[in-house]
């Protein structure tokens, strides 16, 4: 058995992977940058409110405003975070200069709350397995397709944050891979661990919520050409609706 969920988390980290592959070797410009960047705004937020929170509140012995509570806190957290250590602030010398953002924030935020993300997938799939196998190969399944969209909306976001292609891929694989380690954490520890992860995963959607409102968003507000504009609209709905369909067509098992 748990060769088997070994063997599923990683190839759910690869296969998940291949949208980034698909257009690792396509030249990166900025416009395109900012289309991926409209894309990770309407994916992790419709990952957060239409995926994880709904999860989090129908398969959890806590109350609901209990869980939206935790997303608060996460909320919350991630301000914090970003404001204790720098990396998200503004110097503006006079009120008429551009104000100079540092997209480095961009990095861990991201990267952080797709680990929380991938460890909660990781115990999904564990507890899968531990039921029977059919169960644990249909909630494979699923995962990989929730995730293929998030990696590629989770790699243009780290491309706009100024890593190069190669660096966001090799970040993506080594976030993707977590899930092993909470697949078998689950497997060692899942009595312990079960109580937990809907407020686990309510920690990593309040993540996901903070990073697209407060940061992706807002960077798109900085285009001033009506024709980008609505272009950048369109990709965010998109986003919204591939999550929304992967979602619809292939729901978590329970």
């Amino acid at each position: 058995m748990l060769i088997s969920i070994i063997l599923a988390t990683t190839i759910i980290g690869l296969i998940s992977l291949t949208g980034v592959i698909l257009i690792f070797n396509r030249e990166i410009k900025p416009e395109f940058s900012r289309s991926l960047v409209s894309l990770a705004a309407g994916s992790l937020l419709a990952v957060a409110l239409l995926d994880i929170l709904p999860e989090s509140i129908e398969e959890s012995h806590f109350e609901p405003h209990f869980i939206l509570g935790t997303v608060l806190i996460s909320i919350l957290f991630f301000f914090l975070f970003e404001r204790v250590l720098h990396w998200h602030h503004c110097r503006c010398e006079y009120n008429d200069l551009p104000c100079s953002k540092d997209k480095k924030n961009l990095i861990y935020l991201n990267l952080s709350g797709d680990a929380i993300h991938n460890l909660v997938d990781g115990f999904l799939v564990a507890s899968a397995f531990m039921l029977n196998f059919q169960t644990g190969i249909t909630v494979t399944l699923a995962v990989i397709l929730h995730e293929i969209p998030q990696e590629i909306s989770d790699f243009g976001v780290l491309l706009y944050a100024g890593l190069t292609k190669l660096k966001a891929l090799l970040y993506n694989l080594f976030i993707a891979l977590t899930a092993i380690v909470g697949a078998i954490a689950f497997y060692s520890f899942g009595n312990t661990f079960q109580a937990v992860i809907p407020l686990m995963a309510a920690f990593a959607a309040g993540n996901f919520i903070y990073l697209a409102t407060a940061d992706l968003i807002p960077e798109l507000h900085h285009e001033k050409n009506p024709q980008t504009i609505a272009l950048h609209s369109i990709w965010l709905i998109i986003g919204v609706i591939i999550i929304f369909l992967v979602g619809l067509t292939f729901p978590h098992s329970n």
